[in-house]
């Protein structure tokens, strides 16, 4: 079974592969490992955190436009320099695992799996170009798209998978909240993770919220630890 260090190891592989496709860059400076995504900057799990790390990486971001920066941490993580350097403490990630043979089949029809899309317009346009990962790693990561048909073809929900190792990570799963209570998330749920388990995966894992936590124990998730994240928003 998956421990925490697993969810961790899933979560860095995430957002490293991202950004090495979409354009982002990862560094590392000392204990801490840096992730780069559009505005967005994210530090990964690290066991100690340098006062002049955090100065340096702040420094950093301000000058090339970042607008946000992360830290994503163990519970027992001392966070004094994020602290020191006006980070906030944030949301939890609760950490489920589940085996992907317990989460069930992909059998909705209302999901699709998807390597391109024009389900994204408008302020929300740019997020279409995510979905080269899909194209770049094809047996790594895996996006679905849920569509509820009772009044014509509607964009409803999304659901990413990617597989490091044997372990599946689910992440950015969202059903919109007019489209809520009619099974769209457990299929979206099942439709990533049966792909990465497809490809090889024996075990799934993903960062939860409250909201979801009764959604994905219906799909055979059971929480495993908590951890902190540490926010910083820039001008």
């Amino acid at each position: 079974m998956p421990s925490v260090e697993t969810c961790e190891a899933v979560q860095t592989c995430w957002f490293t592969c991202r950004a090495a496709v979409l354009g982002g860059r990862s560094w590392t400076d000392g204990p801490l490992l840096w992730t780069r995504e559009g505005d967005a900057q994210n530090l990964m799990f690290p066991e100690r955190i340098p006062a002049d790390a955090v100065k340096r990486a702040v420094e950093q971001a301000r000058e090339t436009g970042v607008r946000i920066i992360g830290a994503w941490l163990g519970a027992e993580t001392d966070t004094s320099a994020l602290a020191a350097a006006g980070f906030e403490r944030g949301w939890e990630p609760w950490w489920m695992t589940a085996p992907v043979a317990d989460v069930g089949a992909a059998s909705d029809p209302r999901i699709e799996l998807l390597q391109e899309t024009v389900d994204y317009k408008g302020e929300y346009a740019a997020y279409a170009e995510t979905l080269k990962v899909t194209r770049v790693r094809p047996q790594h990561t895996w996006y679905a798209a849920a569509y509820d048909d009772r009044k014509g073809r509607r964009f409803a929900g999304r659901a990413w998978s990617h597989l490091s190792g044997e372990t599946a990570g689910v992440f950015d799963m969202n059903v919109w909240p007019q489209f809520q209570r009619r099974g769209l998330g457990s299929g979206l749920l099942r439709a990533v993770v049966a792909a990465a388990a497809e490809a090889g995966a024996s075990n799934a894992v993903m960062n939860a919220t409250p909201e979801g936590k009764l959604l994905y124990e219906s799909c055979g998730f059971r929480q495993i630890g908590v951890g902190i994240t540490w926010w910083l928003h820039l001008r």
